[in-house]
């Protein structure tokens, strides 16, 4: 049994390999298809890491609170009238009727006009935070470390830089222990954070990498802001929730106890990373699923192409199915030949579409960039389909090559 397969096999292959041009692009439609899976569902799933990365920083069960700032006098005047904007009173009013609530911190931003040692091109922003901000954006770091209730209660002169701070301001080498001034105000730095994902707020990029953070209570005793005129008193607050809270109730408790103190004055947004998560999920998945049914449809063609190459062989080969048939071959025998011939394309096919969808990944990514990871799952499912295309696009003209009439194909010339 092994031995007649493995006869049929070679005689496939020597067949194939005779017309080498034909069955070269016949194959084009597999590796096409094949390698345009590969790339859509490594395009699908990197930026599905990439959503739960951002997602993880942000802190699933964080709830994010912006405010709007105003952007005319007038606007600010009458906001001013109904609503005192996002204050401390706030933080106070949420850290004791909000149920769940873990971590608290206030944020304060401002352009400083000057930063020294002087930036090799783009000034950092200033945030002022609590220390608990560390923990509520689940910093990590690549020198030092975050600093400390003392160092707030104290206003000290001490900071934490972004990555992309760092560089612009001390370049490579090790910052830890260095000074850096903000303005008018040295101070030194006690940590750098690795890479983080930039976000969106308001319609505008933030980069978190290009900030540098000092205590809450340093900022406001050691920075004046003259930039904006119409902002709030704190331009965010976040919170994060014990294990178990659900984070769309406390959402909910945090805009009504904002809308009772700003009397239902738009001025300030709500934002739940968890449901973030969830949304950029299911926009994700219709993305991928929509761009591997655009690449499926090359494997489509591809198996269109085998099945009609291979009954363009079946009728060259008429007389050559006669003999064999008159010499005692069976139906089956003449329908495993022609599987077999279809299926090696299909599976030469795939093997090279594989090393194109690697190809394909690896220039999306230096060309795009674009995070793009090949998971072995996509491998698995791109080969498979080459393969059950190749057999079902197959058994057509397989059949039809074992019906023919031994006397009639005999006597096709």
């Amino acid at each position: 049994m092994i031995s007649r397969y493995w006869s049929d096999l070679l005689l496939a292959a020597q067949n194939l390999w005779a017309q080498k041009t034909r069955t070269v692009l016949t194959a084009l439609g597999i590796i096409f298809g094949v390698g345009a899976v590969i790339g859509m569902l490594a395009i699908g799933a990197g930026a599905r890491e990439e959503s739960l990365r951002f997602i993880e920083q942000l802190g699933v069960r964080n709830v994010l609170i912006e405010s709007h700032p105003a952007t005319s006098d007038q606007e600010f005047q009458q906001r001013r009238r109904s609503s005192p904007g996002l204050t401390e009173r706030d933080v106070r009013i949420l850290a004791a009727n909000v149920d769940g609530l873990d971590l608290i911190s206030a944020r304060r931003s401002m352009h400083p006009a000057r930063v020294m040692p002087k930036p090799a091109q783009r000034i950092p922003e200033l945030y002022g935070v609590r220390p608990s901000f560390a923990s509520i954006h689940n910093w990590v770091f690549a020198e030092g470390g975050p600093f400390t209730d003392q160092d707030d209660a104290a206003s000290a002169a001490v900071c934490v830089l972004g990555e992309t701070a760092k560089i612009e301001v001390l370049g490579y080498e090790p910052a830890v222990g260095k000074y850096v001034k903000v303005n008018d105000t040295w101070v030194r730095v006690a940590g750098v954070l690795k890479t983080q994902l930039a976000s969106t707020s308001n319609g505008a990029t933030q980069d978190p990498n290009l900030v540098i953070y000092v205590p809450l209570n340093s900022f406001q005793y050691r920075f004046w802001d003259a930039g904006d005129s119409f902002k709030d008193e704190i331009d965010a607050v976040d919170i994060s929730l014990k294990p178990g809270t659900d984070s769309t109730s406390a959402a909910r408790v945090v805009t009504a106890v904002l809308n009772s103190t700003h009397h239902d004055t738009p001025d300030f947004s709500v934002t739940i990373p968890a449901e973030l998560l969830a949304e950029q999920q299911r926009s994700q998945a219709i993305f991928t699923y929509v761009m591997v049914a655009i690449a499926a449809i090359s494997l489509l063609v591809g198996g269109i192409g085998i099945m009609n190459i291979v009954l363009a062989t079946v009728l060259e080969r008429t007389r050559e199915i006669g003999i064999r048939r008159a010499t005692g071959a069976r139906r089956n025998d003449i329908i495993r030949q022609f599987l077999l011939e279809s299926l090696l394309i299909s599976v030469g096919g795939g093997l090279v579409g594989i090393a194109l969808g690697f190809f394909l990944s690896w220039l999306i990514a230096a060309a795009a960039e674009w995070k793009t990871i090949v998971t072995p799952s996509s491998i698995a499912i791109a080969f498979g389909v080459s393969v059950a295309v190749g057999i079902v696009f197959g058994i057509y003209p397989a059949r039809k090559a074992s019906r023919i009439d031994p006397i009639e194909a005999l006597r096709y010339d």
